[in-house]
């Protein structure tokens, strides 16, 4: 997952002008100075100091060039820098005695004068200003003012208060605030689609794991490609036919789902999440959830298929029947999920996928929009039962844990077996509400009507 451009200035180095191409589009340009001149800023907490943390956050918040002061005397020099800009917000990041993150001042960007403030009303460490706003930030700083004290004079003056959502800053004072921040960030490392079994089984490992590669210059995407790996030596000691090899293969891949949590995970520690990495993660577990089901499916092939002697030789290899139908079943599936998910939700996570929608009427005239439909809750307590926990059966998460323990049993067939007709339970199911989804498409386009997101 790669990081964004760095558009950072060092005024300990020099102050120059710069005419970045990323300015002229956007409408209102934003401006960032992280205070970063105290003994604190230094001081690493996940992999990160305080003010390289500081910079990715005003990246992050869409800063287009960002100034790091790392010493008292360089504010004199924020003057020069501001003016030799292109003009727009200025955001104001505090880094002296805190950690920060993107909570703190996702809730400033587009104020014309606002102060993050803490649940009590105090500044808590960021402000924004536009024009003259913008310019008595910097003369304040130029002249030695204190941020904070700026902060409560805009807050005595009216200015808005934005309280900063959760996750936002954490005092670094001393070892022991360190410690604690630290644990207080690993707190992001948890994602709302987790299930029981991700949150209980795969972070408490992962966690450590992501513990250690954050103190590391690997990057999120690096994880990834070892994951790739990992689940390319599975596949290839299962399709090898010896039973002890399957088993080793089916760890190796059990173990790339564990590394497979870290790459995630470092990327919201470090604030290196990107398109480009979402995408090649979910590439990687698209592709190791459709190859393990070959590799078992040849696996029985080779082992109790036809050209096999044994007692449980088929008349027809059933087996590299099933491996095809499983296969196509699950390409075909892959491609319901993320139509779905990106077309018609918006997203890349197939954990947000929808089953059933509605039409109704969009906010402009002559327009509709799909609208989710809960699934019913069936009465029957088994039934209501089985809807909460066949969702999370059928995840990749829960499947290679089964595997390896079917695969240790010698039963890799039955491993295959459910896999397959899990595959082709599912294309089914998904193939009805695509066919669903795109017959209410075309209702809207023979109404004459555009579907709006």
């Amino acid at each position: 997952m790669c990081s964004p451009p760095d558009t950072t200035e060092h005024v300990t180095l020099r102050v120059a002008p710069r005419l970045l191409w990323l300015g002229w589009m956007s409408d209102v340009l934003l401006h960032a100075i992280v205070l970063a001149d105290g003994p604190a800023a230094d001081m690493r907490v996940a992999g990160l100091t305080l003010r390289e943390r500081a910079r990715r956050v005003a990246t992050r918040a869409g800063a287009i060039r960002v100034l790091v002061v790392e010493r008292p005397e360089d504010r004199a020099a924020i003057a020069a820098w501001w003016h030799d800009g292109l003009g727009g917000d200025l955001l104001v990041i505090r880094t002296l005695d805190q950690l920060v993150h993107t909570p703190l001042v996702s809730g400033l960007v587009g104020n014309a004068r606002a102060v993050a403030v803490t649940p009590d009303g105090r500044p808590a460490g960021a402000l924004i200003g536009r024009a003259g706003h913008a310019d008595a930030i910097v003369a304040g700083l130029a002249a030695g003012a204190s941020d904070l004290a700026i902060a409560e004079e805009w807050l005595a003056d009216g200015a808005g208060a934005v309280e900063h959502g959760a996750i936002a800053r954490h005092p670094v004072t001393s070892k022991v605030e360190r410690r604690a921040a630290e644990r207080f960030l690993f707190q992001i490392i948890h994602k709302p689609q987790d299930n029981w079994l991700t949150r209980w089984m795969f972070r408490p490992v992962s966690r450590g794991l992501t513990r250690l590669a954050v103190k590391t210059p690997i990057t999120p995407n690096q994880v990834t490609y070892v994951t790739a790996i990992l689940v390319a030596l599975g596949v290839w000691l299962t399709v090898d036919g010896e039973r002890n090899h399957a088993v080793l293969g089916a760890l190796l891949i059990l173990a790339a789902t564990y590394v497979d949590c870290v790459d995630g995970e470092v990327a919201r520690l470090k604030l290196m999440s990107s398109k480009l990495g979402s995408w090649l993660d979910t590439i990687v577990d698209e592709a190791s959830t459709v190859a393990q089901l070959a590799a078992l499916g040849w696996h029985c092939h080779l082992w109790w298929g036809r050209a096999n002697d044994s007692h449980l030789a088929l008349a027809v290899d059933g087996w590299m029947i099933a491996l095809g139908v499983g296969v196509v079943a699950s390409v075909i599936s892959i491609y319901c999920v993320y139509y779905n998910i990106i077309v018609l939700i918006g997203s890349g996570n197939s954990q947000d996928y929808v089953g059933k929608f509605e039409l109704v009427p969009g906010d402009a005239p002559g327009t509709m929009r799909l609208r989710p439909v809960p699934p019913a809750q069936p009465r029957h307590v088994v039934l209501r039962w089985l809807g909460q926990v066949l969702p999370h059966v059928v995840r990749r998460d829960f499947v290679v844990i089964v595997v390896v323990a079917l695969a240790a049993l010698e039963l890799t067939h039955v491993a295959f077996g459910a896999i397959a007709v899990g595959s082709v339970v599912t294309c089914a199911v998904l193939c009805l509400d695509h066919v669903r989804v795109r017959r209410q498409r075309r209702e809207v386009a023979r109404a004459g009507q555009i579907l709006v997101a």
